[in-house]
């Protein structure tokens, strides 16, 4: 299956139920090839408020519709998604290069959320609160936020999507979405699929372009009320910045440097199983991927021999090949950055295990890479890799491995194995991290809260928590007449 096979596959913006070209354009390469396999329009900050302006005239008659309304039309999406999973998967292995039976994973989880959030618009509820005096009534209504504005990432061009956008129009919000321009076809294609669905237009909308220009007339527009973001702490830091003027409500997810530890008293073979899970999808390029492997020492060479010995079987290929485990990095900058750390750890006393150089297939390609005897303060350990390296870091005592897993500006997510009861309860409450994962590398769900502490960013997505993110209270205060 090739891109032109496919129905859904599009290179224009869709701007108020309406797919829109432009004479500037931007072009989509193949990570793995380096093939130009799309262009896509470059908008300017007008149309960018024009999409605005169609989303709130949108937005006034989406929210006066009912919660069932709503659920039906996303419930919609939602099963189009799950019948269109090969199409949506070939566009994203070629566009941002993850293996194929990956990127059907991606889908599965990306409809995971649109399905939960369907049926969360049915779930919005007031309260009515005791009130001080007979003759005064007091009740909380929550009302949508009202227009939207989302920037997703490369790294995974549905579930990040949906992750913001079903909630929104649960809500009763409307939203845009500006994408990643590595990987917008993804949701060019998402957005084909809600107009099948029959969500009407201006409800949702998916632009590119250039992020500085977008983001820039986004953040400026006052009729835009969320901004909701996932990428680097630097870029949400500016965001929050450029939206402080209207005091957009905000919601960020931002940078990690995921500690995992393993501790003695661990099934060295889960831990092994759940490392590879956590570090190896997608190639290393996951925000709440295990950036620093701290191992207790008296385990230290069963697990790396045990780990060594996974990872060397890992096949490295272009995505849409059959069998292939890891393929490549987004682009040659993610490369560099993955040999910079490795350089930098074995001049400072790291030994290599495995892997630990370029491949011949072309820029964007490294090899799953181990070190150990990596100092704490090396480069790797500081910084979040976004690749295919597993720098392990041995420790003595649990007092030791706290201060080190905390010892960072972060604090997305953690993970540790261990199987005494008692540890892990001191461990959990011992980590600054808005996520932990106990003797498990897979911690992401639709119906659980996902998100960080400290630079990590601000709010959760999913679970009944997401929703919450694209409403705002309205306290009412009734003064009853008595008879």
């Amino acid at each position: 299956m090739t891109l032109n096979d496919i129905d859904i596959f599009k290179q224009a913006c869709l701007i108020n139920g309406e797919w829109v070209t432009t004479s500037d354009s931007l072009e989509v390469d193949n990570p793995a090839t380096g093939e130009v396999i799309a262009t896509i329009p470059q908008l300017d900050a007008d149309a960018v408020n024009q999409a605005v302006t169609a989303a709130n005239d949108a937005f006034k008659l989406w929210r006066k519709k009912t919660p069932a309304e709503r659920g039906e039309l996303v419930r919609k999406w939602y099963e189009l998604m799950v019948e269109h999973t090969d199409e949506l998967a070939t566009i994203m292995t070629t566009e941002q290069g993850k293996p194929l039976a990956e990127a059907k994973g991606e889908i599965a989880y990306a409809a995971s959320y649109v399905k939960w959030f369907a049926e969360e618009a049915m779930r919005i509820n007031g309260e009515i609160l005791p009130a001080g005096t007979p003759d005064t009534q007091i009740r909380v209504s929550r009302d949508p936020v009202g227009v939207c504005a989302a920037i997703t990432p490369w790294n995974f061009p549905a579930a990040m999507i949906t992750r913001k956008v079903a909630p929104a129009l649960a809500a009763g919000c409307t939203i845009i979405v500006k994408p990643a321009s590595q990987t917008p076809l993804t949701a060019l294609a998402l957005g084909e699929l809600a107009i099948q669905a029959g969500i009407p237009k201006g409800v949702i909308q998916v632009i590119t372009g250039k992020a500085s220009v977008i983001g820039d007339a986004l953040c400026e527009n006052s009729t835009v009320r969320k901004l909701t973001f996932t990428g680097s702490t630097e870029i949400g830091s500016q965001l929050m910045k450029k939206c402080a003027p209207d005091v957009k409500k905000l919601s960020l997810e931002l940078g990690g440097n995921a500690p995992f530890i393993v501790f003695e008293d661990a099934d060295i073979d889960l831990a092994v199983d759940g490392l590879m899970k956590g570090k190896f999808r997608n190639a290393g390029q996951t925000c709440i991927s295990p950036n620093r492997v701290y191992v207790q020492r008296s385990v230290l060479e069963e697990f790396q021999t045990k780990l060594v010995k996974k990872v060397e079987a890992l096949k490295v290929g272009n995505g849409l090949d059959d069998g292939v485990d890891i393929g490549p990095l987004i682009d040659a900058a993610g490369a560099d950055k993955v040999t910079e750390h490795v350089d930098n750890a074995l001049s400072n006393g790291a030994t290599l295990l495995t892997g630990g150089k370029r491949l011949p297939n072309g820029d964007n390609w490294y090899t799953p890479t181990v070190l150990t005897n990596v100092p704490p303060t090396a480069q790797c350990t500081c910084e979040e890799t976004f690749g295919p390296l597993v720098p392990i870091i041995p420790f003595d005592t649990e007092e030791e491995v706290i201060e080190y897993a905390n010892d960072t500006p972060f604090g997305l997510a953690a993970y540790f194995f261990s199987d005494d009861l008692h540890r892990a309860q001191r461990v959990v409450d011992a980590i600054e991290s808005g996520m932990v994962g106990v003797n498990t590398g897979a911690i992401s769900a639709a119906n659980a809260p996902f998100g960080g502490v400290k630079a990590s960013g601000l709010g959760r997505e999913g679970a009944h928590a997401g929703i919450e993110e694209y409403l705002e209270m309205k306290y009412q205060c009734y003064a009853i007449k008595q008879a």
